[in-house]
């Protein structure tokens, strides 16, 4: 491949939600559509029930340790949401007015909920997005809500696009759902996008962009080894005249820095505002005799009364109390369950009341041994949009330190007192809803050991109305850059107070009519108005496995 230069009409980088919904409908309305994915493309049979190193659950993440922030996402074909807790809640009304660290609206003036609604919904259908019920609910999320309720205060089921029929509460979806419960982009729109002709390529990862005599654009790829992602096997060149770059929010503004000297000065905002989405997770630790004299709850004869080791599902209970408009900004968040399994986790947990080192030492040795009764809440607060990406590293998004997963990067994140002010709220309200009456004691993760950190980056090429603040505009164009479209988290504008992939998807959608309008004024022949890909196109699942094996032989 090295030396060669492809042609196709759409390149779209990265096969996550922004990348898998506009593949799919450029390529059924006719377009020839290639998707360039950094990760591996893993069938559902290959995840594997472990959090071991080389297990699937490290071949499909990327953990990117920077100065001061951390993140976590996907990396394989589907990007975020093969690794995702399925948490399909829409955004708060209030969130589209929020003002920020800018002083004023961030969003574009024609994005609020109700222009995003139909989206939403377009989304719902082709996820097969549900609210639960509390039969539904896993016995973590019912704890939760028995904890609120007891306190005074409010807990709902989580929106889901998981299909409980088949789910068998393995808690293990993090690292990909093996039971094909999860409504991951593997059995909806990539699946569609293949029945209409799209070429998805795994383990390719695009380095940068430049642009051809006649205006068009190429994007200079490696090959990355199958099991050491620090080795190449290769590298290529493809050209397309329309580039839709969804390869997340901390690799986005990596790739677009590296293109600058070859396309050209970047919008201010390229690479600026990152929001971790105000995350950040507190450790209960529970008093089990006190779960159930205060809350009457028991899973029966000699079990323990709350397990955190892989029994139930992901986030499947909330409280959107703090979800209130009328607060003042950097004052409202929700407060999920939520399952985190070894490793990350039990590394980051502090101990409560402990008289030495709170992350290590002898009594964090305790307190792991009493992990089985661990009950983790996650905030999603207000930040300030702080994150900076500095000058990109020679290859890929990061340096990369282990074979697989481990990563150092160029993002510098400085929380403001706008946004511990969020987190210290938070804090202290998980903690008065779960030491009540001595139910449990809490402490959140530490800070000191990879800084802040988040599974929700978004923001860091965000779309707006001021060219100085925002990166992209409202049509999710990359400005003074026609024909590149951004449609990944990085082009959310700030942080969501929920779980962002429902609004992530629902932007990529709204994005798609802008993209076709764009691709027909460049010459190709491509029309716009393909259905939700639900059960008529996932059933096409079955032809996953033939065009592995075709593109392979190729």
């Amino acid at each position: 491949m090295s030396g060669t230069t492809e042609r196709t009409d759409v390149l779209v980088i990265g096969s996550g939600f922004g990348g898998a919904i506009t593949a799919y409908h450029l390529a059924a309305g006719g377009a020839k559509v290639t998707v360039l994915e950094r990760g591996p493309w893993l069938e559902s049979q290959e995840f594997e029930h472990d959090y071991k190193l080389g297990s699937s659950y490290t071949r499909i993440f990327d953990f990117v340790v920077g100065d001061g922030m951390s993140v976590l996402g996907g990396n394989c074909v589907g990007g975020g949401s093969v690794v995702y807790f399925a948490a399909m809640p829409r955004a708060p009304r209030f969130v589209f007015d929020r003002k920020g660290s800018i002083g004023r609206r961030m969003w574009p003036r024609f994005v609020s909920r109700d222009t995003l609604d139909p989206w939403y919904d377009r989304i719902e259908e082709s996820l097969s997005v549900s609210k639960q019920g509390w039969d539904d609910v896993s016995y973590a999320g019912g704890l939760w809500a028995a904890a609120c309720d007891r306190a005074g205060r409010t807990a709902n089921p989580l929106a889901v696009a998981i299909d409980n029929s088949k789910c068998v509460n393995c808690n293990f979806m993090m690292a990909g759902c093996s039971f094909e419960a999860k409504q991951d982009l593997t059995a909806n729109y990539l699946p569609a996008a293949l029945a209409h002709g799209a070429e998805i390529r795994p383990l390719h990862e695009v380095q940068y962009l430049t642009r051809t005599a006649e205006g068009d654009y190429r994007a200079h790829y490696n090959i990355v080894h199958d099991e050491d992602y620090r080795l190449q096997n290769g590298s290529g060149v493809i050209e397309a005249k329309i580039v839709v770059l969804a390869a997340g929010a901390a690799a986005t503004p990596v790739i677009l820095q590296r293109s600058e000297a070859h396309l050209g000065r970047m919008p201010h905002a390229v690479g600026r505002y990152f929001s971790g989405n105000g995350e950040r997770l507190n450790t209960a630790v529970l008093n089990e005799e006190k779960v159930a004299e205060l809350l009457g709850l028991s899973r029966g004869e000699g079990q323990l009364p709350y397990g955190a080791n892989a029994i139930g599902k992901g986030p499947t209970a909330a409280s959107w109390d703090r979800l209130d408009g009328s607060l003042p900004e950097y004052s409202r968040y929700s407060l999920e369950q939520l399952y985190f399994p070894p490793g990350l986790g039990t590394i980051l947990a502090q101990v409560p009341d402990a008289t030495g080192p709170t992350w290590f030492g002898k009594e964090k040795k305790e307190l792991l041994r009493n992990w089985r009764s661990w009950l983790t809440i996650f905030s999603m607060t207000e930040d300030d949009n702080e994150g900076v990406f500095g000058p990109p590293p020679a290859t890929g998004n990061a340096h990369r330190i282990s074979q697989q997963m481990l990563g150092r990067g160029n993002l510098a994140y400085r929380p403001t007192e706008n946004t511990w002010h969020g987190w210290k709220q938070a804090d202290a309200d998980v903690k008065e809803i779960l030491e009540k009456d001595g139910l449990a004691k809490v402490m959140p993760w530490t800070n000191d050991l990879v800084g802040a950190y988040t599974v929700h980056p978004l923001a860091s090429c965000r779309m707006g109305d001021d060219p100085h603040t925002s990166a992209l505009d409202d049509t999710n164009e990359l400005r003074d850059h026609p024909g590149i479209f951004v449609t990944d988290g990085s082009a959310v504008p700030g942080a969501l107070t929920v779980n962002p992939a429902m609004t992530i998807a629902a932007l990529a959608e709204r994005a798609v009519p802008h993209i076709v309008t764009a691709a027909r004024t460049r010459g190709i022949g491509v029309t716009y108005g393909a259905p939700a890909p639900g059960g008529d196109t996932s059933g096409r699942r079955g032809v996953l496995p033939l065009l592995r094996r075709t593109a392979a032989e190729v």
